[in-house]
């Protein structure tokens, strides 16, 4: 864990319904998504929240709760009664909406009466959850002279066992803490919190990185319920799966009182106020867990309170921590409030950090002994039970012994949990990582296709405007990009093309234009400009059950929010075992030699962030064929195995119609019509081989903007009698080892032409690739220069030219 984050952070979670068992009812981070049968009827709500639209759409309306100006008037921070003069410890709720007295209560805000819930992803539909019945936890009890244990603690008979909700949940715990396998949501692999089954998802220690998840969750769970309770199809008359979570779910987030002051953190907020300021609706409650401490950085009295009030567009709600029915009262009234009105809020609790921050984090070390007996004072478990035995409850023996009673409850299950086995080997670590399926994604291509060309034809052929795009004539790589972000609309009802530009103006390069049109505004929006609430709404939508295609504008825009695909989508399904997924497919213009446009922000050839990512899929298409081939195996991949795919479109190549001469038209190519993709169908990590001339004397290994530029080479060289084989990776991870082995074998020569920089380029790991098969043959790398792309002609002298390509075969022929 790093500064600001709580002992045990609550992730993402959507909220079928208040629980009905009494042991549940105050667990207002973690309930699953209720299925739909059982699933409570949409509560009555306000009529600016109802007639809302779906991500894309105009509200219809202002909203009637006067929380424009969310500051919490009624509020006093972390402390006192709604009027600010209340007796210390008393909850603050901030009611300044005056609305209040007509929210429901716990028990009227919907009810799941089997106490169900419906599992993310691939997890059973339903799945009960767990009811607080005798544990088969043993304690022996002591015998004569028995009452201290070795560490000094009171030891006592059992008198009332711990109940195994409880008792699961510490042994889920513990479980995480020794590694053990046995783990039920990480397997061992890391100290993470979740449940599948209860659609807790479980959050990596990066601060404050899995709050725009949160809030495109909440983001998609809001679109899938309008969808689901108008019956509303997409404007092309596919109709869209039912959504798995209850029509009342709400989305709940947790986080440390430093995460606040993190890029990501803000980023979330205010993405989830843009939103809400624009009318749509987000139903997410994010829930601050405000110790004061960032480790040992303290948050400056009274930030945190002025900072989460602040935000447009997000309800504030305060209670000290300490004050355990005072902190139920107001968590109740505030998810209440997101329930019914459909927007985001924060719950801001003011508690203690007992102890170091962890491990061998030493608190005394800063803060003086006054201030740490202080916390111990104002310790949860002690206020609670200081108010048990003033209500007179329990007497302090009582408790004390049942204190005792479940410590050595929980001592017992640790012993149990440390011997239990730990993860074997490298295969069974990385299992969930990337599942690769190919025969499943071909059948699915295959079964798009005969839906397209067979049942959806006519739908297919009203979407295009009654010209497919296999009618078209030969296409550019932008226009076959656009024909199948078409067809992927058409064959995912649950698929949504957003980011910067892409709606209204269908791109900067024209590759998303007319989509809106034929699609709606709730399937492909515009989002603000944040590349990490970019891909924040993707995870989230992922998550929800949506197949999100975000796009990110340039290559060098990613790496402002890269840690959103390394530390959050990439780990979702190693840190679930599966149970989880976040499916996304991210659209990237961008390597070099774009002509009109200058310097790096707008030809960047850094790929290395991108490539060292566990399970990455990293797609280059270089022609038109292939680029809509490329993408209906990224949309099959991400719908069958979860993955996340980044699809990067070189920009220099958009509208390039000609190969050797002007005019030659040969960069253009046909579009496959439907009957013909799953014969088309290009598998993941499989390479593209051209001959030119004999094709028996160099092999160039390459991709991207660096396949034309080799072939033209070839050409030339061909000219001098030297026959040329040139691969097309098309992808650069995985990489298509096997067919880089055979065709560098058939030369005996490679020149692998690498359009990326020569430090951390694509080309070190294929020839790492070929030096680990036992490749023994000559080998030579033409690469960028280590520099940034600079403005104009300066361009040409750190790029990959056709020159450099065509004297580095002649040299390796040479040798």
């Amino acid at each position: 864990m790093r500064s600001g984050e709580p002992a045990a952070e609550t992730a993402p979670a959507a909220r079928a319904s208040q629980p009905t068992d009494a042991a549940e009812a105050g667990r207002t981070t973690e309930a699953g998504p209720s299925g739909r049968s059982g699933a409570s009827p949409v509560p009555d709500l306000p009529e600016s929240s109802e007639q809302g639209a779906a991500p894309g759409e105009p509200a219809g309306g202002p909203a009637t709760d006067g929380t424009d100006s969310p500051s919490g008037a009624g509020s006093s921070g972390g402390t006192g009664s709604p009027d600010g003069v209340g007796s210390p410890g008393a909850a603050a709720i901030d009611r300044s909406d005056g609305d209040a007295a007509d929210l429901p209560r716990a028990a009227d805000s919907g009810s799941n009466p089997e106490g169900q819930a419906t599992a993310v992803g691939d997890q059973p539909a339903a799945v009960p959850l767990a009811h607080s019945r005798p544990a088969t936890v043993t304690v022996p009890a002591p015998g004569p002279g028995d009452d201290v244990g070795p560490d000094g603690m009171r030891m006592t008979g059992v008198k009332r066992p711990l109940p195994r909700a409880y008792a699961d949940a510490a042994r889920d715990v513990l479980r995480g803490m020794v590694a053990s396998s046995q783990e039920p949501i990480a397997g061992g692999r890391h100290k993470v919190f979740g449940r599948a089954d209860l659609a807790v998802v479980p959050t990596t220690s990066t601060v404050a990185s899995h709050l725009p998840r949160a809030v495109g969750m909440g983001l998609a769970v809001e679109r899938l319920r309008r969808l689901d309770a108008r019956g509303e199809a997409n404007r092309a008359g596919v109709e869209p799966e039912p959504t798995p979570w209850a029509a009342d779910a709400i989305v709940v987030c947790s986080f440390g009182d430093a995460s606040i002051n993190h890029a990501s953190a803000t980023a979330a907020f205010n993405t989830a106020g843009w939103y809400d300021h624009t009318g749509l609706r987000i139903p997410v409650l994010f829930v601050c867990e405000d110790n004061g401490l960032g480790i040992s950085v303290r948050s400056p009295q009274g930030w945190v309170a002025t900072a989460l009030r602040s935000k447009p567009g997000i309800r504030y709600f305060a209670a000290d921590g300490a004050d355990l029915v005072g902190t139920y009262e107001v968590a109740v009234e505030a998810a209440a409030w997101v329930r019914r009105h459909r927007r985001p809020a924060v719950l801001h609790l003011t508690t203690v950090r007992l102890m170091g921050h962890a491990g061998a984090d030493a608190e005394s070390a800063y803060r003086p002994a006054s201030e740490i007996t202080a916390e111990v004072a104002r310790d949860p478990v002690v206020a609670t039970a200081r108010r048990l035995v003033d209500a007179g409850l329990a007497s302090g023996p009582e408790l004390l012994d049942r204190y005792d009673e479940i410590g050595w409850q929980v001592r017992r299950i640790a012993e149990e949990v440390l011997d239990e086995p730990k993860l074997a080997d490298a295969a069974e670590v990385i299992a969930p990582l990337a599942p690769r399926r190919p025969v499943r994604v071909a059948l699915a291509v295959a079964d798009a296709g005969a839906r397209a060309a067979g049942p959806d034809a006519v739908t297919r052929a009203e979407a295009f405007g009654g010209k497919p795009p296999e009618l078209a004539g030969p296409l550019t790589l932008a226009q076959s990009i656009n024909a199948a972000l078409t067809d992927g609309l058409l064959s995912h009802p649950q698929m949504a093309v957003f980011g910067e530009d892409v709606a209204a103006k269908g791109g900067v390069y024209g590759v998303t234009k007319g989509l809106r049109d034929r699609f709606g505004v709730a399937r492909v929006f515009d989002t603000l400009l944040d590349e990490t609430s970019i891909l924040g709404l993707g995870l989230g939508a992922g998550l929800a059950g949506m197949l999100p295609v975000p796009e990110i504008q340039y290559l060098a825009y990613l790496h402002n929010a890269e840690d959103q695909l390394r530390g959050e989508a990439a780990t979702m399904r190693f840190f679930s075992q599966g149970a989880l997924r976040n499916p996304m497919v991210v659209r990237v213009a961008g390597l070099a030699y774009q002509e009109g446009f200058g310097g790096h922000f707008h030809n960047d050839n850094s790929v290395a962030v991108l490539r060292d990512v566990p399970g990455l899929v990293i797609a280059v298409p270089a022609r038109p064929d292939d680029a809509a081939a490329m993408l209906r195996t990224c949309l099959a991949s991400a719908t069958v195995d979860g993955s996340v795919c980044v699809f990067l479109e070189p920009i220099a190549l958009y509208h390039t119609r000609d190969l050797y001469t002007d005019g030659d038209g040969e960069w253009l190519a046909d579009y496959a019509d439907p009957g013909a993709w799953a014969g088309g169908h290009v598998p993941v990590g499989r390479a593209r081989v051209y001959g030119v001339g004999s094709a028996e004397d160099v092999t160039i290994i390459t991709f991207g903007n660096g396949v034309r530029m080799s072939l033209r080479a070839a050409s030339a060289l061909a000219d001098e009698g030297i026959g040329t084989r040139v691969v097309d990776l098309r992808w650069l991870a995985p990489l298509p080892v096997a067919d880089l082995i055979r065709e560098a074998a058939a030369t005996g020569r490679v020149l692998v032409v690498d359009e990326t920089r020569r430090s951390g380029g694509v080309g070190e790991g294929v020839i790492a690739a070929l030096v680990d098969a036992g490749y023994v043959g000559a080998a030579r790398r033409v690469a960028a220069v280590d520099s940034f792309v600079p403005l104009g002609p300066a361009a040409r002298q750190v790029l990959v030219s056709e020159e450099a390509i065509t004297q580095g075969a002649r040299t390796l022929l040479a040798r």
